[in-house]
């Protein structure tokens, strides 16, 4: 089993940047495919990004390519997401979340998942 906490949520101004971490425990933390989903107030959760087991392929929505850039320490067992110039529309509640097998965009997919981080950006 697998347990996932966010952090690094915050309040920025359009154009500013966060990092949110994902930590894991579990001893199996490097054979899952890791993803961050965020869901905003009134929406459904939607797929942002993913990456391997290895970390060597990643994947992105259209909305966020070019400004996040999702990572992974295996050692450390976090996965992080890189966001900048970000903007009001990023708003949300940003998930990060596992899954035994290859990247999925469906959230389905996942197995386990963390509590999310809020973040708000003003403009």
């Amino acid at each position: 089993q697998l347990q996932l906490a966010e952090s690094g949520g915050g309040l920025v101004q359009a154009g500013g940047s966060l990092r949110l971490s994902c930590a894991a425990s579990g001893r199996t933390y490097s054979s899952y495919a890791m993803g961050w989903f965020r869901q905003a107030q009134g929406k459904e959760r939607e797929f942002v990004s993913g990456i391997r087991r290895s970390g060597g392929i990643v994947y992105y929505a259209d909305s966020v390519k070019g400004r996040f850039t999702i990572s992974r320490d295996n050692a450390k067992n976090t996965v992080y997401l890189q966001m900048n110039s970000l903007k009001p529309e990023d708003t949300a509640v940003y998930y990060c979340a596992s899954r035994f097998g290859p990247v999925s965009r469906a959230m389905g997919d996942y197995d386990y998942w963390g509590q999310g981080t809020q973040v708000t950006v003003s403009s």
